[in-house]
């Protein structure tokens, strides 16, 4: 059935309450690769449990709704969705154990036309057990298979400009082959990135790398180029996916500094193909 504007964007996306470990910690930072250089002391800061930090980029997988949008109810075909861009903003430092929460809430949904899809904007505040705002996620989905519902055509949100010049600063930061199933151990369980007949009814050659995954890799980037390593002066981190990646490939995160932080941009190396653009780094005052 086709998107009903109200309906999808009233859906009740039930409260989540997620109690994590320090394993959760680990798991995630693997899942995006620290720790692939085993003589690295600053990556084993976020894979090992006796000095352990939480990566900033976990907040996009705490206290997650799933993949919620695979229920009928939503109207969605949600075998031709990607993710199209996401923004994530830090307020506090994230823990490494605890209990936290979050409400996932359709912002809104964005009608691109008969055969263009939609866009949906979403997202979730998270919260500490005893009420501390840690982190605002914010994300864009576009739904491939879903536009001409009559919804409304405008205003979409406007990209990070990207520098006309070359970068200050590159690195390139390798994913493994089995990346994705091993990232999905996070809690996306969309079978895009695991079974290879649900990506080919996408239109793609093989299964491919979740965006957040991805956006992953580039945090651990911006988190070596403009932070030292330190994840006290990770403050916003915007991107706008623009391919996909599959795994096995090398991410290169191109990063141009401005004041108060640094736009940047990714590509694979292998193609040569910009997979993430207009991105947007905030340091932390």
């Amino acid at each position: 059935m086709p998107i009903v504007y109200e309906d999808l964007k009233n859906f009740d996306i039930p409260e989540v309450t997620q109690t994590i470990t320090p394993r959760d910690a680990i798991l995630y930072a693997l899942s995006i690769g620290l720790g692939a250089d085993p003589m690295d002391q600053r990556q084993l800061d976020f894979v090992y449990e006796k000095r352990l930090k939480a990566m900033p980029a976990m907040a996009n997988v705490l206290a997650y709704a799933g993949f919620w949008l695979a229920d009928p109810r939503t109207g969605v075909d949600a075998v031709k969705l990607v993710h199209g861009e996401q923004s994530m903003i830090l307020h506090a430092p994230l823990p490494v154990q605890g209990t936290l929460r979050a409400k996932t809430r359709v912002r809104d949904i964005i009608d691109r036309g008969p055969g263009k899809g939609a866009l949906m904007y979403s997202g979730r505040e998270i919260f500490s057990a005893d009420g501390v705002k840690l982190a605002t996620i914010e994300g864009t989905t576009f739904l491939r298979g879903d536009g001409g519902f009559g919804g409304p055509t405008g205003p979409v949100k406007q990209p990070h400009p990207t520098p006309d010049r070359a970068p200050d600063l590159t690195i390139d930061l390798p994913t493994r082959p089995e990346q994705a199933l091993l990232y999905r151990l996070n809690g996306d369980h969309n079978p895009l990135h695991i079974d290879p007949a649900v990506a080919a009814k996408a239109g793609f050659e093989r299964p491919i790398l979740h965006g957040l995954c991805t956006f992953g890799v580039v945090a651990h980037a911006l988190l070596r180029g403009c932070c030292d390593y330190q994840p006290g002066k990770f403050g916003q981190m915007d991107m706008r996916f623009s391919a996909p990646v599959f795994p096995g490939e090398t991410i290169r995160t191109e990063i141009f500094r401005e004041p108060g932080g640094a736009a940047f941009r990714a590509r694979v190396v292998e193609r040569d193909v910009i997979v993430g653009a207009n991105g947007k780094f905030v340091e932390r005052a």
